[in-house]
């Protein structure tokens, strides 16, 4: 079997790295005729576009910059922040894997059967965010009127942003996917028109506390999908630093990818193949890699400067906060 942790110990750099790796999975693959092992070849060659051809992204990233200087003109009293990254390859390829086990595995404690192989293909065709970007809006004390609620505003305002986006990113060559009723809005300030595209975990929230509206546009140029996330800075700090921090989300992941008690061992080979590559994922120690510009002392103490485990930033946005500095030309 062919797994992307038998690459990480050459010294290359993350493309070379993800080329070796798709290169020799397919010619597994096509000896195998194994199916699954195409698509996932497919899906990690969305990633190699995306460090190989990455010139779109500065067009892309201007184009949400209007929205960003939309925002300046029309909220000059908000404070926010734009943020932007690309999912690393060690995150990619460890949920892609997770996805495969998760339904072979609820599939079968559901129905005493696997899923065919066309049922398994196409629920892997819904990766939208290898590309995501973050609004993140807070109201400063000095512009609340006497009793304003500081949260309620906040809200207020994100739900407001969140009406504009779809046409305003639709008239600059996005379309907004519909989200299909996952996580259906019940909020009265989501407005008619862009209710079917949001995703909403406000009204929808988490019982670890995470809350965001989550939308994805097709970016008609590139080609490609991306993900797009707003939250108020309370929202941002309980999913960042808070109850919902992104390592407790993992943790609930690696459990979930974990299971493996009801299917025995050589009865579905996609399940045995990805849950061998989720195990050894989560088992790596990071120190022991060798990655060029990846160091790790530990598996908390990282210094990632090509996106191998951490989201690689492709924003240029973190300095350009309300407040902090207002020039945006």
């Amino acid at each position: 079997m062919i797994a992307l942790t038998d690459y990480l110990y050459s010294g290359d750099t993350v493309l070379k790295i993800l080329q070796k790796y798709i290169a020799d999975l397919r010619e597994d693959a096509k000896k195998t005729h194994n199916e699954i092992d195409l698509v996932h070849c497919n899906f990690l060659l969305q990633i190699e576009e995306l460090l190989e051809h990455n010139d779109f992204l500065t067009v892309q990233s201007q184009k949400i910059r209007e929205f960003y200087k939309y925002m300046v003109a029309e909220y000059p009293y908000l404070s926010f922040t734009f943020k932007g990254r690309i999912k690393s390859l060690i995150r990619a390829e460890e949920k892609f894997n997770g996805y495969i086990v998760e339904y072979i595995y609820d599939h079968y404690m559901k129905n005493g059967t696997y899923p065919s192989e066309a049922d398994l293909k196409n629920r892997l065709n819904c990766f939208r965010d290898l590309i995501a970007y973050r609004i993140v809006v807070s109201m400063p004390k000095c512009h609340l009127e006497h009793m304003e609620d500081r949260e309620t505003e906040e809200i207020r305002h994100l739900y407001e942003i969140a009406n504009v986006l779809p046409r305003f990113l639709e008239e600059r060559g996005f379309t907004a996917e519909p989200a299909g009723g996952v996580k259906e809005s019940t909020s009265e300030l989501l407005s008619e028109a862009a209710h079917p595209y949001y995703r909403d975990y406000i009204t929808n929230a988490s019982p670890n506390g995470y809350r965001s509206l989550h939308i994805t546009f097709f970016d008609n140029i590139a080609r490609c999908y991306m993900e797009m996330q707003l939250r108020t800075k309370e929202m941002d700090d309980i999913a960042e630093i808070g109850p919902a921090n992104h390592l407790g989300y993992e943790k609930k992941q690696e459990y979930e990818r974990a299971r493996r008690d009801a299917i025995p061992e050589g009865a579905c080979i996609y399940f045995d193949e990805a849950y061998e590559r989720g195990m050894k994922l989560q088992q790596l120690e990071l120190s022991k890699l060798d990655v060029n510009m990846f160091a790790a002392m530990d598996n908390s103490l990282i210094n990632d400067g090509c996106g191998l485990y951490r989201g690689r930033l492709i924003l240029p946005y973190e300095h350009l906060s309300r407040f902090q500095n207002d020039l945006i030309d």
